[in-house]
């Protein structure tokens, strides 16, 4: 089962647009499906929109529109970031869609025939804003302790998921498999959560009807989180493709928020149980982004959308800052100071100068064309063993999610690169014919260096590794793979290369908005 790579975003509430929150974890997400498409697997990258539930229909009235038409309003809003942002995700599921209905539809009656799902009443607190149930005990100063805002006293009939009757089998797979949850610091929050025991989960509501009717009691749809989650499955045609489905599941990643964690690592695996399903292989709960120090809210006007930073500094910037400033497992700070910062350094630099005069000494020296490689010396050999290092460093690497990790070995390299062009001096070179084929081997392997510096940050930033592939002569980088190991000398001689605009032209102190 699971021959595909499968890895899937949290489906996000249609309650606000995208900010850059929300658009980290279906960056870091498209950042990892892209890798092992390089490295020539098959690959399934699902996102897409949690559109049921009372917030949403209260949202919507507010605006005196129908549920369905703000969800649609919305829906466009995620679908354009994601285009903005270059994300390749293969499929874009929706709550509201048929083939998700049938799918949840079919779940719930299959628990219901199991005796996992029985009808009961429930009493207690309400938090409209988070859909969540809460005890009295976990309220902070009489509101909810996400959200801070107030909740509600409910009481209605409701039926309810024997969450407690799996309580044990779910530590004990979290116990035995400790990559199941990650990191480290989320998975013993989620065991200490189990432990202190688990009641049984509401998953219907009766209070409004914005929602998945259930298959037995057309009275009740179905609760917004207990939908959710099948998004997981529906997408994948769990009950109409076995074959497809099993190809797919289980999914290898699923990347969320660590305020939707408990949810994935305990509620999630309970009823993939319950069905007699595979559980997926790893979840990963990472942190959240603050704004210069600030958590982001509307009150606040600190809310920040991707086109805000893509419009200053460009798509592949934005890629770039977001997986090499943070760490993806705890929460991180944006600042446009330090995103400037980082943009002049290492991309203006470090890489666009890299980029800008070694394609034009070769136009200078040799009219464009890439030289004979020659007889590696020191120099070149060093070249290749860090990049085959890099090669299988990149997989331990991008295995642990750990993006920032990544590309600071990814820049360790391009630094290294120009070292080589400097200790080599090509200029200096190009004084004397007689060292001709000593300025035709530098010249080679300061444009080999390129191409591999291409194809190490593909996943990161698609458009600049494709721009340099243009202009080193190549074919689309798309229809490249990424070796097991390294494969010096793969740029073939006698390429002709092109000159172009810079990759990311020099920014000035001021000229970011907001630095």
């Amino acid at each position: 089962m699971g021959e595909v790579f499968y890895i899937t975003t949290p489906i996000y509430y249609v309650n606000d647009v995208p900010h850059i929150g929300t658009a980290y974890t279906t960056l870091a997400a498209d950042v990892i499906a892209r890798y092992h498409r390089l490295k020539g697997r098959e690959v399934f990258f699902l996102t897409g929109t949690d559109e049921h539930g009372q917030k949403v229909a209260q949202a919507a009235a507010e605006r005196h529109e129908s549920p369905q038409a703000w969800a649609d309003e919305m829906v466009s809003h995620f679908k354009e970031n994601w285009e903005l942002l270059n994300i390749s995700n293969d499929d874009f599921i929706r709550t509201t869609q048929n083939r998700h209905t049938q799918v949840a539809q079919l779940f719930i009656e299959r628990l219901k025939e199991s005796d996992d799902v029985y009808l009961g009443a429930y009493e207690g607190w309400y938090c409209v804003h988070d859909e969540s149930f809460l005890l009295s005990s976990q309220l902070k100063e009489g509101a909810c302790p996400d959200c801070n805002r107030p909740v509600e006293w409910v009481k209605e009939e409701n039926y309810f998921f024997r969450l407690s009757k799996y309580a044990d089998a779910v530590l004990k797979h979290i116990e035995e498999n400790p990559e199941f949850v990650q990191p480290e610091s989320r998975r013993n929050e989620v065991v200490s959560f189990i432990r202190s025991g688990l009641a049984d989960q509401s998953i219907s509501r009766t209070s409004f009807t914005w929602g998945i009717p259930l298959p037995f009691d057309a009275r009740h749809v179905m609760y917004v989180w207990f939908d959710a989650l099948l998004n997981y499955i529906s997408a994948i045609d769990f009950g109409s493709d076995s074959k497809r489905f099993e190809s797919v599941w289980p999914a290898d990643w699923h990347l969320v928020g660590k305020e939707i964690l408990r949810f994935h690592a305990v509620i999630w695996p309970a009823m993939l149980m319950a069905a007699g399903l595979p559980l997926p292989k790893r979840i990963f709960a990472h942190g959240w982004l603050t704004v210069e120090g600030q958590k982001m809210s509307k009150s606040l006007g600190n809310v920040v959308r991707p086109r805000d930073l893509v419009d200053e500094f460009g798509v592949d910037a934005y890629r770039y800052y977001f997986m090499r400033e943070f760490s993806f497992g705890v929460d991180g700070n944006f600042s446009r100071r330090t995103m400037l910062r980082r943009y002049n350094a290492e991309l203006a630099n470090d890489l666009g100068n890299l980029e800008s005069r070694v394609l034009t000494m070769v136009h200078k020296y040799r009219g464009g064309t890439a030289p004979e490689p020659g007889v590696p010396d020191r120099e070149e050999d060093t070249l290749a063993e860090r990049s085959e290092a890099l090669y299988r460093s990149l997989d331990s690497r991008l295995a642990d999610l750990s993006f920032n990790e990544a590309l600071t070995e990814v820049w360790e390299f391009v630094h290294a690169v120009n070292r080589y062009v400097d200790v080599s001096a090509p200029w200096a070179l190009a004084k004397d014919e007689t060292k001709a084929p000593e300025l035709d081997r530098v010249l080679y392997n300061s444009l080999e260096g390129l191409r591999q510096i291409a194809l190490f940050i593909a996943p990161f930033m698609p458009g600049t590794a494709e721009k340099i592939y243009e202009r080193l002569g190549l074919e689309a980088i798309s229809g490249s793979r990424l070796p097991d190991s390294g494969t010096w000398g793969g740029l073939p001689p006698g390429s002709s290369t092109t000159r172009a605009e810079a990759l990311f032209p020099r920014m000035a102190e001021g000229e970011a908005e907001g630095s």
